[in-house]
């Protein structure tokens, strides 16, 4: 009988692919962020930064697409404050409610991630094919949604 440990190395089950991708998509992101002055960021800021808007989101927003509690996205939001990315502002379309909005370094964040992020995918689009590439997102995206709904039918 095989061992976890041999499941691992020869046919890992899909929390341990999607984990193993996150860390090492992580490390090369904000590792190439730290080199160009964003050495301030975590990876646990992704939780608002990859979601994040030029003209701005709601934190509720923010807590469903990343799938973090919105205590946790109110944390991070509030350390991307103190940082600079991020500020409140009202919004327009309902003014009790608040919009976080990139300031200036936020936006300049949000350029250098989607070059870096683009670079990465075009990387692994030239090694796999295109289309192979483009097969295993649309296959992945169904996964990851598919996983996401069952997810969220079982929330009490």
């Amino acid at each position: 009988m095989a061992t976890r440990a041999d499941r691992r190395e020869t046919n890992p089950d899909l929390g341990v692919l999607a984990g193993q991708l996150l860390f090492a998509v992580q490390r090369e992101l904000f590792g190439s962020l730290a080199e160009l002055g964003f050495d301030d960021l975590h990876p646990r800021h992704g939780a608002v930064l990859a979601y994040l808007e030029v003209d701005g989101v709601r934190a509720t927003d923010l807590s469903r697409m990343s799938g973090q509690h919105k205590q946790v996205i109110g944390t991070m939001i509030d350390e991307l404050e103190t940082l600079g990315y991020v500020e409140r502002l009202p919004d327009p379309a309902d003014r009790r409610a608040k919009l976080v909005c990139p300031t200036e370094r936020g936006r300049a964040e949000m350029v250098a991630a989607d070059k870096i992020m683009a670079a990465m995918q075009e990387r692994h689009a030239r090694r796999l094919g295109r289309d192979t590439y483009a097969a295993f997102k649309t296959a992945f995206m169904d996964v990851v949604e598919n996983q996401r709904a069952r997810d969220l039918s079982r929330r009490p």
